[in-house]
């Protein structure tokens, strides 16, 4: 289909406000799933990370990188063990974890945003004591890891001097210990030590549905006090807990507004900020 140039400058016009809104505001986004192996949606999202840099606004990146885990653990002949849908992280898969995350994946973003004219540091946890973490209670997983606290310099740092903060969630600990960190939950963390004005979780599908197996059943907008209720209804399930769980104690924390987002859909993020159309599930 093909624009006009006076649709290219009402566009343009109508995004104004919005811009200036967000200009100079910290955005954190979680970066995972769809969007990270399909070369099409990634293109997409390192274009929209550009723009929002180029326009003022804080933009600070964490990435999983479960299928690029997968695979190594496949190619040195290690199963991936799960419990309760979490990966079980004994020793020697937490060095590929470290490896592949802080390494291969890091650094793989950093290029694709580099070559977009962005520009973009890759750190970890582990980088100037960003993520102190402890061994999770509850259930043995091995390495993983629960945040007890953030350091925002490096990040800071990092934003003063004009480059995107790429950050893979591999935490420290005491005596030396290093741990592997949920995404969804260290950028929650991030977001809510940064005061940030959004966290947006990208998923794989459309956000929040009423109903789990009819994507046009999506509720668009949550306050947090209705999550409790939401959860006893058996609207919040499964997989969803969790990244809920997350935005609720972000915005509880003073994040403006918490999203989970589609990163099926390219530029879902430019919808979500720059257009009074909104995609994905907001939490306020």
């Amino acid at each position: 289909m093909k624009i006009s140039n006076n649709d290219r400058a009402k566009i343009l016009a109508q995004a104004l406000p919005y811009i200036q809104k967000y200009a100079g505001q910290t955005i954190v986004v979680k970066y995972g799933g769809n969007a990270m192996i399909n070369e099409e949606l990634k293109d997409a999202m390192m274009s929209d990370i550009v723009l929002m840099q180029s326009v003022g606004i804080n933009v600070v990146l964490v990435h999983g990188g479960g299928p690029d885990i997968n695979r190594m653990l496949e190619r040195v002949g290690k199963e991936s063990k799960f419990v309760n849908g979490l990966r079980y992280t004994d020793e020697e898969t937490m060095e590929i974890v470290q490896m592949v995350l802080a390494g291969k994946v890091n650094k793989s973003l950093v290029q694709h945003l580099e070559q977009r004219s962005g520009r973009a540091i890759g750190l970890c946890g582990l980088d100037g004591g960003m993520i102190r973490a402890k061994k999770m209670e509850g259930v043995d997983l091995g390495c993983v890891g629960e945040i007890i606290e953030i350091n925002t310099k490096v990040i800071t740092d990092t934003i003063a001097d004009g480059y995107v903060p790429i950050i893979a969630t591999v935490a420290g600990g005491a005596g030396g210990a290093v741990y592997n960190i949920n995404a969804d939950i260290a950028a929650a963390w991030i977001a809510a030590e940064l005061g940030a004005k959004k966290l947006i979780l990208m998923t794989d599908i459309r956000g929040l549905l009423r109903d789990k197996d009819d994507e046009e059943t999506l509720i668009p907008v949550v306050n947090i006090s209705d999550v409790p209720k939401l959860q006893r209804q058996g609207i919040i399930s499964g997989g969803m807990i969790p990244k809920i769980d997350c935005c609720v104690e972000a915005v509880r924390r003073g994040v403006g507004r918490a999203h989970i987002l589609d990163g099926r859909i390219p530029h879902s993020i430019l919808i979500e900020l720059f257009s009074d159309e909104g995609v994905g599930t907001m939490l306020y």
